[in-house]
């Protein structure tokens, strides 16, 4: 069974201005998510700015998570690392805590080699006993996960289940599900290929869209599901110029704007990161407007 269907969504990490973490606001999020028809929330991924939390924040962040979403849909916790022995200390931490799965990006900036990866993804997992999403963003790390890579993954390592696909190549994607033998829980990392991803036999997408559309990106999956593929592809395709202005600067930096915009008063971002530019943010208000969020 999967750990989950549809939008999970890759969930902001609100801050207080002294740059710590603002759990109130999170528990509100949390309630809105639950309340809007988001399928999943996964905690401490690039959305959540996890490179830039503490070891102890990142572990309560996925507590704190789990506690306030009360059993009402799945956590995913991204307790991936660059160092292994890290990776393997954030997943048992995250599962102790009660995740119900966990999402593990490659190793970045270490530029690991396909036997490395085999290598560092089943040491995780033999570690820690929850499913295993892998998360691959080359784009980000410098490291893809090569379709031979997942199969192999897949097929020999009991709770290594899927994958967060945002490599943004269809071809790539394609083979994944041909060599897995369509046996794996493929998720879309990119909110602008939900529709073709769910085509191939994907089954939902980790999302930075449902941060300020959580019912909106809900129904793209819904409404595939369902067998209302045309449905869907207009709604991939309304969403279109707000996923762009959403991305027109380095994630999380537009949606946190975006965010602050509608009033959620989540707070700044964690150096380097920086404010999004006033040529961009008049884009992502007109996006905003247009889509009817704001």
């Amino acid at each position: 069974m999967a750990i989950f269907t549809g939008a999970g969504v890759a969930i902001i990490t609100p801050f207080r201005e002294d740059g710590s973490i603002n759990y109130d606001k999170l528990e509100e999020l949390i309630d809105f998510h639950c309340n809007n028809g988001t399928d999943s929330i996964v905690i401490c991924g690039t959305t959540g700015e996890s490179a830039t939390l503490t070891e102890a924040e990142h572990v309560e962040c996925i507590r704190k998570a789990v506690e306030f979403t009360k059993g009402r849909i799945p956590v995913v916790a991204g307790t991936g690392s660059n160092c292994t022995r890290t990776a393997i200390e954030l997943s048992t931490e995250a599962v102790a805590a009660g995740a119900d799965g966990l999402l593990i990006v490659t190793p970045y900036y270490n530029k690991a080699t396909q036997a490395g990866l085999i290598q560092h993804y089943t040491a995780i997992a033999k570690e820690a006993k929850a499913p295993i999403i892998m998360y691959s963003v080359a784009s980000r790390t410098g490291c893809n996960i090569e379709p031979a890579t997942v199969a192999a993954l897949v097929k020999n390592v009991e709770n290594i289940v899927g994958v967060k696909e945002a490599s943004g190549n269809i071809s790539q994607i394609a083979d994944i599900m041909n060599l897995t033998d369509g046996k794996i829980e493929l998720y879309s990392g990119n909110d602008d290929q939900i529709v073709p991803i769910l085509s191939l036999g994907g089954i939902g997408v980790i999302s930075v869209l449902s941060n300020v559309a959580p019912r909106q990106t809900h129904e793209i999956c819904a409404k595939w599901f369902a067998g209302e593929v045309e449905e869907s592809a207009r709604l991939q395709i309304k969403a279109l110029p707000l996923i762009h202005a959403l991305f027109s600067e380095v994630n999380p930096i537009p949606v946190k704007k975006a965010m602050n915009l509608m009033g959620f008063e989540v707070g700044g971002l964690h150096m380097p990161l920086t404010e999004l530019t006033k040529a961009n943010e008049e884009k992502l208000v007109k996006a905003m407007k247009d889509y009817g969020i704001l």
